[in-house]
């Protein structure tokens, strides 16, 4: 199509919002903004970067859609309006309305129930020659996508596990809290234990960390069963699955559990439903928030390959600021680009799982601050080195000085050079005493000894005899993903971030005799690793607010070798 008209309705809200700035100033391209308010069209046509290219439409659904559809003359219509899980007795009026047109159709349905019954238009979109695509939107399509990513070498998928956790201040729509208010508390249809069962929605629920390989992860995030079209579109497409379950992870953790508490009281029959309560879930999770303003999404997946091996992976999306409420919006936008580029979906009417591949969602991602990755899971990791196993597919991005480092599959020793500034403060004094630490030196000779055994890595450090030692480990629990570095009583949770090649350490979460501590209250520096001149090279800051420096000490070492 090189001239194509595109009408969204539900054009100026969340969703149908999105994808207008999303495809915004495509050559081509011509949107029409449509709602029941000309006011509000025109006024959000206005923040567009190039509104002259774009026209608005007031429609209503509830009126004869085709006749008020029909002298727009749209290519594509898009239905982003919602919720769909309340569309009444006629739920599919836009969708009759685009085949007696004869106008290709995408919506970004979030109910199972709708995208289910998509499929009884396939004879007709056949017949009239268009493409009928429901659920257009990260849940079932980009799910679905990733499913098929991890399946390489899987010949069964036996558990698939999913959930989205956006940024407190993504800005969630009325039509979204409308539509979880619905069916919060009641039952869903999923897979558990390779048969037909149910889950509870909002109760159900799993703590899990999405962490892209090499970049700094979101915290350990609960989520709650959601009733989304994925619970039944992928083990169609996989009728082997024993095990399905997605979730939403909202924050602040407060106000989720709130919702998870009233979602309890329909369970237990002392409410009707939290449909009543819409518009005060709409203000409050809208206005109180606060937390890191980062989103993300996981996929994991586990299944058995030819040889009867057990393998699980995941897949882990990170989505800075802005660019995470932008995701739900990308499935459609990659759908109607392909469509420009003469690859349109064939005729017909179905659950739109199908219609993406992860490699059709790359070039969108590259364009915002989103990334993504895999890691092979416990059972699947084999007897990786430690931090080889925690940086999953970001390993390569490490130069070649670090990975010598870090591959570490046996004990091994390396030696350097380094310099020791210490503090001058007595608490810092006393605490550097404490632990060892090395004393201040221009130059002195370091000797670093790696004991490998259990998937435990013992590092001693030797600075001129002076030696000290902790164990690191992969973490559990608040430290999942994170590297648990034991100095004595106390454990650090340690983030591995790559940036430019460089290997930062991070700190994300401390103990004390198995006590969780504000995170304020703990001593803390720049600790990274870099490769120069060909070397390893260490930077290592300890400090406190209450006395500044402790100790650092930086300097270079050579390879590790046997002992």
């Amino acid at each position: 199509m090189p001239d194509c008209k595109i009408l969204i309705l539900g054009g100026y809200g969340t969703f149908g919002g999105r994808l207008a700035q999303l495809l915004d100033g495509t050559a081509g391209l011509r949107l029409v903004i449509a709602g029941r308010s000309a006011e509000k069209a025109a006024a959000f046509r206005a923040t567009l970067a190039s509104p002259e290219a774009h026209d608005i439409a007031v429609i209503d659904r509830e009126g004869d859609l085709a006749a008020q559809i029909a002298p727009l003359a749209p290519d594509i219509l898009v239905d982003a309006t919602g919720p769909f899980q309340a569309y009444g007795a006629r739920p599919y009026r836009v969708v009759e309305a685009a085949l007696q047109l004869g106008i290709h159709y995408l919506d970004l349905a979030d109910g199972a129930d709708f995208v289910a019954g998509i499929r009884q238009f396939d004879d007709a979109a056949r017949r009239r020659g268009i493409f009928i695509l429901s659920g257009v939107s990260s849940f079932p399509v980009l799910t679905a996508a990733v499913v098929r990513h991890l399946m390489r070498g899987v010949t069964h998928l036996d558990s698939v596990r999913g959930g989205i956790a956006p940024s407190p201040y993504a800005g969630v729509g009325l039509n979204v809290i409308r539509a979880i208010a619905s069916y919060a508390g009641r039952e869903v249809a999923l897979r558990r234990g390779g048969q037909d069962a149910t889950g509870c929605a909002l109760i159900d629920t799993l703590r899990y960390t999405i962490a892209p390989p090499g970049r700094l992860p979101l915290r350990p995030i609960l989520f709650s069963l959601v009733e989304v079209p994925d619970l039944r579109a992928i083990p169609e497409e996989w009728p082997g699955l024993r095990d399905i379950w997605i979730g939403a992870g909202p924050v602040p953790e407060v106000l989720h559990r709130g919702l998870g508490a009233l979602a309890l009281l329909v369970r237990f029959g002392l409410l009707r439903s939290l449909s009543p309560f819409a518009t005060l879930f709409y203000w409050a999770i809208n206005r109180l928030r606060w937390g890191e303003h980062r989103g993300g999404m996981f996929v994991a997946i586990a299944g058995h390959d030819a040889d009867g091996n057990r393998v699980a992976r995941s897949w882990h999306l990170l989505a800075e600021g802005d660019d995470g409420p932008l995701i739900p919006s990308m499935a459609a936008e990659a759908v109607i680009r392909k469509v420009l580029a003469g690859q349109s979906p064939q005729p017909g009417a179905r659950a739109a799982t199908g219609a993406l591949e992860l490699a059709d969602y790359d070039a969108l991602f590259a364009r915002r601050r989103i990334r993504h990755g895999i890691r092979q899971d416990a059972d699947d990791a084999g007897p990786l080195p430690l931090y080889r196993r925690m940086l999953g597919t970001a390993w390569d991005e490490l130069p070649p000085a670090l990975r010598a480092m870090h591959d570490l599959r046996a004990s091994c020793t390396a030696c350097g050079r380094a310099s020791v500034t210490r503090g001058s403060h007595p608490l810092a004094r006393v605490i550097a005493a404490l632990f060892r630490f090395p004393k201040a030196s221009d130059d002195v000779p370091v000797e670093v000894t790696f004991d490998v055994s259990g998937g435990r890595e013992t590092w001693r450090r030797d600075f001129a005899g002076r030696a000290f030692q902790s164990i690191q480990s992969q973490g559990k629990g608040a430290f999942e993903r994170l590297v648990a570095e034991r100095f004595g009583p106390f454990v650090f949770g340690l983030a591995l971030v790559i940036e430019d090649g460089r290997l930062n350490l991070v700190l994300r979460g401390w103990r004390c005799l198995g006590i969780p501590l504000p995170l304020s209250w703990a001593p803390g520096g720049a600790a990274h690793e870099t490769a120069r001149d060909g070397k390893f090279r260490f930077h290592v800051e300890i400090g406190h607010p209450l006395c500044g420096r402790i100790v650092r000490y930086e300097g270079w070492l050579d390879p590790p070798q046997p002992i």
